[in-house]
């Protein structure tokens, strides 16, 4: 069975490349455009993953993911936040509000693949590029 991933991200461009590549590497993708809407499907979705952007409308992706880890339905999704916010106070707010995972952009889909079968149950087939 396909592992889910929800994509939440406000560029379309950035949504289009990250849905392309990871359904090429085998996964089933929802996505979000912005922090309410993530909260909303990612309930309804429970997908295996999330990756999160971080600048989001309506709700950042901070208080998206603390929400997330409040809530005992999606408490235990992993998180990874991928972001153009670089800083070491960034990423230590990312991992403060629950995420698992910081990806700075620009990243390489490999190195995020890489991370995202990290944090997948070790049972499911890992995907790759």
């Amino acid at each position: 069975m396909q592992k889910r991933i929800l994509v939440v991200e406000d560029n379309t461009e950035q949504v289009e490349l990250l849905t392309f590549n990871l359904k090429r590497a085998g996964f089933s993708i929802g996505t979000a455009t912005d922090g309410i809407q993530a909260i909303k499907k990612a309930r309804s979705l429970l997908p295996d993953l999330i990756l999160l952007d971080v600048m989001l409308p309506e709700m950042d992706g901070y208080a998206v993911c603390e929400t997330l880890r409040r809530d005992s339905k999606t408490a235990s999704i992993p998180v990874i936040m991928v972001t153009a916010v670089s800083s070491t106070l960034a990423s230590f707010a990312g991992r403060e509000a629950g995420a698992n995972e910081y990806v700075t952009k620009p990243f390489s889909f490999k190195h995020l693949l890489r991370c995202i079968n990290a944090l997948l149950p070790a049972e499911s087939p890992k995907a790759t590029v």
